[in-house]
């Protein structure tokens, strides 16, 4: 009892000192970096407002979320403040400018977060659906993959295919230097990720695990996972040489040791520090590596700090 006391003692202590890290390097430091005063005038319509003739998808700051069908998750005020992540609809995430999301399947279809699940992913596909026949130029990231300790849904690869076959982006390299204007009426890159079953093959209409990379650091500590994060973004190649999607990912986790398990307070240490991110990629030059970056609760200044700077890259000044 006295060993576990002390221990969470040291943890609140840590939190405490990165805590005073991220304030002190915000109060320290600007937050400004090229496109940082841009605001769409359209969230919904953020790719068309940027002109689909112009916008290579190697230039794209994706804005995405972490695990993103989580708004009706387990049982209200009982088990879901445990596991929800997002509180808005895939359809109004997209709404407001989300293009990324993380989508994570059983074996009867359902998406779920560990142990807890939600709707179908029927209603993840019909909220694409419907904003796909709402826009006309907005490219989407669907990624898909099996929850870790669950089993593959029997001919999902098949599934998926059907439900979206008239907009999948085939998979391709030659994607990555394209504009959007290139790719439409095609709108969906969709990124099936299974345990056991086949890999998506080259050139068919999903993309393998092996296009859509990240470097998960599990922490529920704000400053080791936003330095962890620039680091490992600091590694990769630049975004012009890259023929794969990476993904930051602004959050950190409950952790099963920690007394605060509720995901909302703890990704809460890091979420507004989007833009000093951003703003840090400059000062440690890796800004040209920023891809896909990604949040737990997104809203609207983090999808307008993701799209001024796609908006700077396309004008040249980033």
């Amino acid at each position: 009892m006295g060993g576990h006391v002390s221990k969470q003692v040291q943890r609140r202590k840590a939190l405490s000192a990165e805590k005073k890290l991220l304030t002190g390097l915000q109060q320290n430091s600007s937050n400004e970096f090229p496109g940082s005063d841009y605001r769409p005038s359209d969230r919904t319509n953020w790719m068309q407002g940027l002109n689909p003739q112009r916008i290579h998808i190697n230039q794209i700051v994706w804005p995405g979320t972490h695990d993103s069908a989580t708004n009706k998750i387990g049982i209200p005020c009982i088990s879901r403040p445990f596991a929800q992540c997002q509180s808005l609809s895939i359809y109004h995430q997209l709404v407001k400018g989300t293009r990324v999301f993380d989508i994570r399947v059983q074996q009867d279809r359902r998406v779920c977060h560990g142990i807890l699940k939600t709707y179908s992913v029927d209603v993840v596909i019909n909220d694409i659906k419907k904003f796909l026949g709402e826009t006309k130029s907005e490219i989407i990231i669907l990624e898909v993959r099996t929850e870790f300790g669950h089993q593959d849904p029997p001919e999902f690869d098949k599934y998926l295919v059907d439900q979206l076959g008239e907009f999948l982006i085939h998979q391709d390299n030659r994607v990555f230097e394209k504009t959007v204007a290139d790719l439409l009426p095609r709108r969906v890159i969709c990124v099936w990720k299974p345990r056991k079953s086949p890999q998506p093959k080259a050139g068919g209409p999903l993309w393998s695990a092996g296009y859509l990379k990240d470097s998960w650091i599990n922490t529920d500590l704000p400053s080791t996972k936003f330095d962890s994060n620039l680091k490992h973004l600091s590694e990769q190649p630049v975004v012009s040489k890259r023929r794969f999607f990476y993904r930051v990912e602004n959050t950190v986790t409950p952790q099963a040791d920690n007394p605060v398990v509720c995901v909302k307070p703890v990704t809460g240490r890091i979420h507004d520090y989007g833009r000093l991110f951003i703003a840090q990629c400059y000062s440690h030059g890796c800004a040209d590596r920023l891809q896909i970056f990604s949040t737990d609760f997104i809203d609207d200044d983090f999808v307008d700090a993701c799209v001024g700077l796609t908006q700077a890259r396309i004008e040249g000044k980033a």
